[in-house]
């Protein structure tokens, strides 16, 4: 399937329960959506064009808002994801509508220009929007990967230290060195978020089960991400 960027983004209150589409070859389709936040001029939409088209631009135009990505993947040769890649603006996170563009998200890359301090110093606080206005079903924090874009540049102003001891303190699984132009490790970074998301939607799966199974089917706890 093509790749797809629409700023036309859509948006419904039940977007967020899986459904698995069982085809004659056993193949499962499932519909992730990951967040793709930071501070301006980082290269959200550099490294989602990069991942779901597979090029690099020099010159975008400033996103407003938010703009929307769809890129299909096969995992493990019987499962298909359908990934929606949500680019938030780098000025979004002071705006009230971050909880609407968050709002189903399984997953978050949250970015930082390795050659500027300033980017890396407010991650904290994109990391705190984030885990205030989208959970798990269990109220956990959602998997986030940390990616510090532009990593082609020479003599970059973060050593690796600083941001491996960030991730410790910061509840951060994975961090990646990337660089959009250079197409450098875009793709890890997706199948890495991509497998923690397979591993939360088995454990919900587990979790639906559980309470069906129990007779509960209609308790106040949706089995479903908020």
């Amino acid at each position: 399937m093509p790749a797809l960027y629409n700023r036309d983004i859509p948006y419904c209150d039940d977007f967020y329960e899986f459904d698995y589409i069982k085809y004659p070859t056993e193949v499962k389709t499932v519909t992730f959506k990951f967040l793709v936040i930071g501070d301006y001029g980082v290269g959200k939409t550099a490294i989602v064009r990069r991942y779901a088209e597979g090029r690099f631009c020099s010159n975008y135009k400033v996103t407003i808002g938010a703009d929307f990505a769809v890129k299909s993947v096969m995992r493990d040769k019987d499962v298909k994801v359908n990934l929606q890649l949500w680019d938030i603006a780098g000025q979004e996170r002071y705006g009230f509508m971050t909880r609407v563009y968050y709002k189903h998200a399984i997953g978050a890359v949250v970015v930082f220009d390795v050659s500027r301090m300033g980017t890396f110093k407010t991650v904290v606080k994109w990391l705190t929007d984030l885990r205030e206005k989208v959970a798990l079903y269990d109220g956990s924090p959602v998997p986030v990967v940390l990616l510090a874009n532009k990593c082609d540049i020479a003599g970059a102003a973060i050593p690796t230290e600083t941001i491996k001891k960030f991730c410790r303190d910061h509840g951060i699984e994975k961090w990646f060195p990337t660089s959009a132009k250079d197409d450098i490790n875009i793709d890890e970074a997706m199948d890495y978020l991509i497998d923690r998301a397979l591993d939360v939607n088995h454990q919900e799966t587990k979790c639906c089960d559980t309470v069906m199974l129990q007779g509960k089917s209609k308790s106040s706890k949706r089995c479903c991400f908020r």
